[in-house]
Formats: structure tokens, C-alpha cells, sequence
């Protein structure tokens, strides 16, 4: 698993360009000028791991285009401790984003080929999440909830309610909403009953299904 000066040179480059297209965090641009993407693309596909897009790995998923990991943690303003929840653990990348920006990350994978990959793959680097849970995302984690933030990773046809009532009172859920094109959706929790809703534009993930694969 190499990681050489002319990765390093890459990542700048895709840094410069997330900066570019509006990202500021700089906890989240520093993350994403840290982890080797390439490595969590076959290496065949090396020549993709830095360019600004989504690519695909097994089980007919996609590992999410850099600048919707970059929105995504933006949004959401991570702070160190802070208990997450991501639904889709997919090649990890997030995930190791999320670890990066030093929260406590839960994160739910359907598919078992992924899952099994992944779960091997992230300690390797040196990501360890909290709790990494082959399950179904509609359902979440309700025994280790509430959640300061949950994050799901794939375009949901409708906003599952199992994940709202997991998010503690003030906590932010960002989900896309749709169908071939989804609307990024952010609700923040107000009260026991009560949410705010933000849209922020459209984006394309792949659908977020039920039950495990």
C-alpha cells in the first residue's frame, strides 16, 4: 500500500480545486489532503483515485465523488467527539474522513461484500470506527442512539423515521432525497417533535435500498 510524493502532489491539486468549487473547512480540506484515496480504488483504476468524480467498486457501488465527501462533512460541521452515524460505509472513504475530523463514527453497510472488504481494509490504514455494523440503513442503530449527526451516503426515495428519532435534540441529519437526481437534505433536530428542513441543491448517489443485501 504506497502512498508516494506524487500522490501527495495529486491531493493538493484536488484540494485546490474542492477549494475552487466553495469547500472552506480547512479540517475537511486538510482530511482529504491526508488520505490516500487511491487505495480505496483497485489499482487498475489508480489514474481516477484524484480526479474529481465518482468511480465505481464492487457490488455495483460508487465511491463518492470527493467534492459530495467535502459538501457533506461541511455541512454537517464535525466537531472532535462528536457521536456519528453514517449509513452506507461503502469503499470507506468517508468514513476515514469522518475519522479524520476526529468524530466517533457508527457506520451501517448493507452489502456483505463490502462490508466484509472494508471492515478489513480501514484498520489497515489505521481508521477504526467505533462500531462497524453489517445491517440495514432504513432501521439505523437505535441501541447505541442519539447521534450529534448522522450522514447517509445514498439517495433515499424518502427520509426514513427510525433515523430522525435517533438524533439527539440540536444534531444534524444530511440525507439526499430523491430519485434519479436527489435534493441534499439537512434537518436539524429543534425539539422531540419538532425539525428544521434545509435544501442544498441537487446531487446523484446511488440508492439507498432496504434491508441487507
Amino acid at each position: 500500500m504506497r502512498d508516494t510524493a506524487k500522490h501527495q502532489g495529486l491531493r493538493n491539486q484536488l484540494v485546490t480545486s474542492l477549494k475552487e468549487k466553495g469547500i472552506t473547512d480547512e479540517k475537511v480540506l486538510t482530511a482529504i489532503k491526508k488520505i490516500p484515496r487511491h487505495l480505496f480504488l483497485d489499482s487498475s483504476f489508480e489514474a481516477h483515485a484524484y480526479q474529481d468524480k465518482a468511480f465505481p467498486i464492487a457490488a455495483a457501488q460508487t465511491i463518492s465523488q470527493p467534492y459530495t465527501v467535502a459538501f457533506q462533512s461541511e455541512v454537517l460541521t464535525i466537531k472532535e467527539g462528536d457521536k456519528v452515524l453514517e449509513i452506507g460505509t461503502g469503499s470507506g472513504y468517508q468514513t476515514a474522513v469522518l475519522l479524520e475530523l476526529k468524530a466517533i463514527v457508527y457506520t451501517i453497510e448493507r452489502q456483505h461484500e463490502l462490508f466484509k472488504k472494508t471492515s478489513l481494509f480501514l484498520p489497515k490504514l489505521g481508521y477504526k470506527p467505533k462500531k462497524f455494523v453489517f445491517g440495514d440503513g432504513y432501521k439505523g442503530l437505535p441501541k447505541d442512539a442519539p447521534y450529534d449527526k448522522i450522514i447517509v451516503t445514498a439517495g433515499a426515495p424518502y427520509v426514513p423515521k427510525p433515523l430522525l428519532s435517533q438524533l439527539k435534540v440540536g444534531g444534524k441529519m444530511l440525507i439526499p432525497i430523491g430519485g434519479d437526481t436527489q435534493i441534499m437534505t439537512l434537518f436539524v433536530r429543534k425539539s422531540s417533535n419538532e425539525f428544521e428542513k434545509h435544501e442544498l441543491g441537487n446531487f446523484i448517489f446511488v440508492p439507498m435500498l432496504e434491508k441487507k443485501a
